[in-house]
């Protein structure tokens, strides 16, 4: 097991640096500390996220690569929410809509830096969200560790306090192709999802307040099936978006298996575990068409997958769905895991 830190850039004073955590068994993560960002995870000499090359190019991350997101993740509409009688406002960076923490989220902070080697080496990332930024009420001090594990995987430990009620519904934005970062379009990945119903989306990708059944739907991942059936389905929920950009309701409570992609040539496939109550299984739809990216490639749509555990989107507007609050002197503890088979 080891880590090792360089400088990955300087910035106006601060020193942006990448850590890479390796354990002995041919899995390695790149992580900065600018946005808490997953640049490189590598299995058997295969890297299997998508990424950019440079600092300047992640300071306009358009489609958040490997980002950490918050406040909050996903869309609010309206950019408002009420919370004890009081209307919060926020920023609206997704027409009218507040999306994945508003116009300088979590993706786009200096975080503290702390290495923790030994067996399981980790990267201990910290930051402070002050009262009011990007709209959102209380203080809030906010900690996520990077572990890279024994049996090859990246788990990621999110820790919150806050010292009066607010939002806090944080996540990771990578995108995977398992065949390799620059090997293009996942439409011959396998997938099996342990998600029985989603949610629908309005043409603004924003839940409705429906749970619908997967069963009779391309978005039916129970049984292990080719991701492609969704880009070119006529089922209108798909259609919409050129792809899945919705979220899913895993089955069962608790910490457990959600997800299994394989790559369809290279083999190597990533199980999923969460202890959230939904994943936004986003395809990759919009990605940025012809930007040279890392290693010089250029990545198309579909190019990259994302598994977003999280509380539901827009679940402030809706009683019955779980709720994104985070109460005075209440703990924030959730982990995801990215296992690699």
């Amino acid at each position: 097991m080891s880590i090792t830190k360089k400088i990955f850039a300087t910035c106006e004073n601060e020193t942006v640096y990448s850590y890479t955590l390796s354990n002995d068994c041919e899995f390695s993560a790149e992580i900065l500390n600018y946005g808490g960002i997953i640049r490189r995870l590598v299995y058997k000499g295969i890297d299997v996220v998508l990424g950019r090359d440079s600092f300047s190019e992640y300071q306009n991350n358009s489609g958040y690569f490997g980002a950490l997101i918050g406040r909050n993740s996903n869309r609010i509409e309206n950019s408002e929410f009420t919370l004890n009688g009081k209307k919060y406002k926020l920023y609206p960076n997704n027409g009218r809509n507040n999306l994945h923490g508003g116009k300088i989220g979590f993706n786009q902070k200096m975080w503290n830096a702390e290495l923790i080697d030994g067996d399981e080496p980790s990267l201990v990332l910290s930051a402070f969200s002050p009262d009011g930024e990007e709209g959102f009420p209380g203080n809030v001090s906010i900690k996520v560790t990077y572990t890279v594990t024994k049996d090859n995987a990246i788990s990621i430990h999110y820790q919150g306090t806050t010292d009066a009620d607010t939002v806090l519904n944080m996540t990771n934005h990578t995108y995977f192709n398992l065949n390799g970062h620059a090997s293009g379009c996942t439409d011959k990945h396998m997938l099996w999802m342990n998600c029985e119903f989603y949610t629908p989306n309005s043409e603004e990708c924003m839940p409705v307040g429906e749970i619908h059944s997967v069963k009779g739907t391309p978005f039916d991942f129970t049984c292990e099936k080719e991701v492609g059936e969704i880009f070119v389905t006529d089922f209108e929920q798909a259609k919409m978006f050129g792809g899945a950009d919705h979220n899913f309701i895993p089955s069962g409570t608790g910490y457990r298996k959600i997800a299994c992609l394989k790559g369809d040539v290279s083999g190597i496939a990533m199980e999923v575990y969460t202890d959230r109550p939904g994943v936004q299984f986003y395809s990759g739809n919009k990605i940025e068409e012809g930007r040279v990216c890392k290693e010089g490639a250029v990545y198309s749509a579909h190019d990259g997958l994302c598994f977003e555990t999280q509380v539901f989107p827009n679940c402030l507007k809706y009683s019955h769905f779980p709720d994104s609050l985070l109460h005075k002197d209440e703990k924030y503890d959730t982990i995801t895991t990215y296992r690699f088979i």
